[in-house]
């Protein structure tokens, strides 16, 4: 199902494999209405999509994506509507950035002491312009033969608690939910399954949203999640979490239904629209069949 909205996409300016402006080009080619550009820790393919958009009808909602530390997991934040310019946002993104750096240099070295070297000039050939992320170094070791998808890499090597993982610098979901509201953004829970439990705490600092549609999640799933995210009185959102065929197979730009009323009430929010919002009436539903779909990290 080819959606209006999508609402987690990732450029060249972090670990998606197109450029803010192919993303655009895309989307209109495939006539969706709404996307939102969310790069990890960075804000650099905002301007750049909103330029391709411009007269074309389609909104790109400026977005960022925060990975948060958690005790053996971790969490993302989505911000929507943030105001990209912010100047403690752009310090805070800059130095997540930097870790991102400082950590891929120690999980290349991780890497070579299990007999799988690589170039680090060929990590940054493929990131380009963007951030540096897991990702880059998952295609370089597919490249090299190591394993045979990005997956595998992230399964068996770089992935959280994998022989070749290395921390860096986060924010606590906390601080990441904070930093999204002082920019003036909208804070959405991203790809929740496996941190649900965050939700009270998150809400107390300001979340509005729950990512309740998303790439590998089943209709129950989805479906469970929506019904939670209006337990809670959240705004249920979602999006592909397309970063390109060469990263993640698996998700399709606009390959994840999302109902515009999402966007609606988003805009609401922020300010820049008056439409009615969602009854947010109270149900109970269980969260057993939710499960975690395998996915690149960043």
């Amino acid at each position: 199902m080819i959606s209006k909205v999508d609402l987690h996409l990732h450029s060249t300016a972090s670990d998606g494999q197109y450029t803010p402006a192919e993303l655009v080009k895309m989307a209109l080619e495939r006539g969706l209405l709404v996307i939102s550009i969310t790069d990890h820790e960075s804000t650099e393919g905002v301007e750049p999509a909103l330029a391709a958009a411009k007269g074309t009808g389609l909104e790109v909602i400026p977005g960022v994506e925060i990975s948060t530390d958690l005790p053996k997991r971790e969490a993302h934040l989505l911000g929507y509507y943030i105001n990209y310019r912010h100047p403690r946002l752009q310090r805070e993104l800059r130095l997540l950035r930097r870790s991102r750096r400082e950590r891929a240099k120690g999980i290349i070295a991780k890497l070579a002491g299990l007999g799988m070297p690589l170039e680090w000039e060929e990590v940054v050939r493929l990131a380009g312009n963007g951030s540096i992320g897991r990702p880059h170094i998952a295609q370089a070791m597919v490249e090299k033969g190591y394993v045979t998808s990005t997956e595998e890499a992230f399964a068996n090597y770089i992935g959280r608690n994998g022989p070749a993982y290395v921390e860096r610098y986060r924010l606590t979901p906390e601080e990441a939910t904070r930093l999204i509201r002082e920019a003036g953004g909208l804070p959405v829970l991203a790809h929740p399954v496996n941190v649900l439990d965050l939700l009270p705490r998150l809400i107390k600092e300001g979340l509005v949203g729950l990512e309740a549609y998303y790439t590998g999640y089943s209709e129950e799933q989805m479906r469970d999640l929506a019904a939670l995210a209006q337990k809670y009185g959240l705004i249920p959102t979602g999006g592909s979490d397309f970063h390109g065929q060469s990263v993640f197979p698996a998700a399709e730009l606009g390959g994840v239904w999302v109902p515009l009323e999402s966007v609606e009430r988003l805009r609401e929010l922020a300010g820049t629209s008056t439409e009615t919002s969602l009854s947010n009436s109270t149900l109970t539903v269980s969260l057993r069949t939710l499960t975690p779909m395998t996915r690149p990290g960043p």
